[in-house]
C-alpha cells in the first residue's frame, strides 16, 4: 500500500515513523495550512503537501489514506476519502457515533474499499494469543480493565480552557479517547454485551474527565475504568474459576500476558512475541490485508469496531454527554439506539 496522511497531530509522528520502517511509502500530506505541514513533510521527506482535501485525494500515488484529525472529523474525511475511491485507516475512535460507524462500513462495501480503524491491540500477536487461551481460566466471572492517564490537556481545562481532548463539540473525553482501548479489548474477545452502564465524572461543559463503564455479558461482567484527570496503575485481569490472565499495561501494549493457575499458584507467559512495537505491527497487519484483498479479516475486524461504536455510543448517551454531531431528533436516536444492540448480536452469529 501507498500512503497519504490527514494531519500533523502528535500521533502522526510515530505513525509515520511506524510505516516507514515497514516499508510503508508516505507520498502526500493534507494540512488546514501549508505552514503547519511543510515541517512534517520536510522532517519525514514527503514530498507533497496539500491544503486542499480534493486535489489531495485527486492524487494517484497513494492508495490508503490515513486519517489523524480530531475525533469529530473522521466521518466526514473518510467518507469522502472513500467515495473518491481510497482505503482509509482511521485513527481510534472510528467517529462519533453507531450510525456514523454503520455509513462508513457500508460505504466501503459499496465502493469496495478497505476501512480499518487504526487501535493497536487488535493487530497485537499477544492479543490473538489470549483468545487461544481463555480456556484456561476456566468459566469467567469478572473481567478488570483499567487505562488511567493524567491528560497533559487537563490543567488547561481546569483553568476553562477547552481543547479538543475535552471538547464535547469535537467528540472528546474519557470514554472515547481513553476507555475504548478497554472497550475494544472486551468486544475483540467477547463481542457485544447484553448492556452497559457508564457512570461518570462529567466536567463543567458536560464532558467526562473520567468514568467507569460496566459491561454485562450474561455469564460474566466486565468493569472498564477510563480516566484522564488522574492516573493510576494499568491494567487488565480476567478472572475465572481455574485462573487469572493479567496484562500489567494499558490495553494498547499486550506484553507480559501471564496466566496464573489458581490452585498451584504456578504462572505461564502467554506472549508470543517480545519484542512487538504495537503500532509497526499494525501497520504490517494493515499492508498485509489490503495487499492481499483479505475482505474477510477487515469485515471481522470492521464488526468489532461496529460492536465498539455501538457500546460508546449508548453509554454517553447514557451519561448525558451529547457530542456536536448529535443532530438526530429525539425519536430517531431511539430508533437507533433500539436496533443497534440486536443487529450486532445477529452479526455475532454469522
Amino acid at each position: 500500500m501507498k500512503v497519504g496522511i490527514v494531519g500533523n497531530g502528535g500521533i502522526v509522528h510515530p505513525a509515520i515513523v511506524a510505516m516507514q520502517k515497514e516499508g510503508i511509502a508516505i507520498n502526500a500530506l493534507w494540512c488546514r495550512s501549508e505552514e503547519r505541514g511543510m515541517p512534517v513533510a520536510k522532517q519525514y521527506h514527503i514530498e507533497k503537501v496539500y491544503t486542499d482535501y480534493a486535489g489531495f485525494l485527486a492524487d494517484e500515488s497513494f492508495d490508503t489514506v490515513y486519517i489523524a484529525l480530531v475525533n469529530s472529523a473522521h466521518f466526514s474525511y473518510a467518507k469522502q476519502a472513500m467515495l473518491e475511491g481510497k482505503h482509509v485507516i482511521v485513527e481510534k475512535p472510528l467517529v462519533s457515533s453507531y450510525a456514523e460507524a454503520r455509513e462508513l462500513s457500508d460505504i466501503a462495501s459499496e465502493q469496495n474499499v478497505f476501512l480499518f480503524e487504526a487501535i493497536m491491540l487488535r493487530y497485537s500477536a499477544n492479543y490473538a494469543s489470549i483468545v487461544k487461551n481463555l480456556e484456561k481460566v476456566g468459566e469467567i466471572s469478572l473481567i478488570l480493565a483499567n487505562y488511567s492517564q493524567y491528560s497533559s490537556r487537563y490543567d488547561a481545562y481546569l483553568e476553562g480552557k477547552v481543547l479538543p481532548a475535552f471538547d464535547p463539540k469535537l467528540s472528546g473525553g474519557a470514554l472515547y479517547d481513553i476507555n475504548v482501548y478497554n472497550v475494544h479489548f472486551m468486544t475483540g474477545l467477547f463481542g457485544s454485551p447484553r448492556s452497559s452502564l457508564y457512570m461518570a465524572n462529567i466536567g463543567f461543559n458536560g464532558i467526562d474527565t473520567s468514568g467507569v463503564l460496566l459491561l454485562d455479558y450474561g455469564r460474566f461482567k466486565a468493569v472498564c475504568t477510563g480516566a484522564k484527570d488522574s492516573a493510576s496503575t494499568s491494567g487488565i485481569s480476567i478472572q475465572g474459576n481455574l485462573g487469572t490472565i493479567t496484562i500489567p499495561d494499558r490495553p494498547g501494549f499486550v506484553h507480559n500476558v501471564t496466566f496464573t493457575d489458581r490452585k498451584t499458584g504456578m504462572q505461564e507467559m502467554l506472549d508470543v512475541v517480545q519484542d512487538e512495537n504495537p503500532m509497526q505491527r499494525e501497520f504490517a497487519r494493515i499492508q498485509e490485508v489490503i495487499d492481499t484483498g483479505d475482505k474477510r479479516t477487515m469485515e471481522i475486524w470492521m464488526n468489532h469496531s461496529l460492536q465498539t461504536m455501538a457500546v460508546l455510543d449508548q453509554s454517553r448517551l447514557d451519561a448525558g454527554i451529547v457530542f456536536g454531531s448529535d443532530e438526530e431528533d429525539d425519536e430517531t436516536k431511539e430508533n437507533i439506539m433500539a436496533s443497534m444492540f440486536e443487529e450486532l448480536r445477529n452479526r455475532n452469529k454469522n
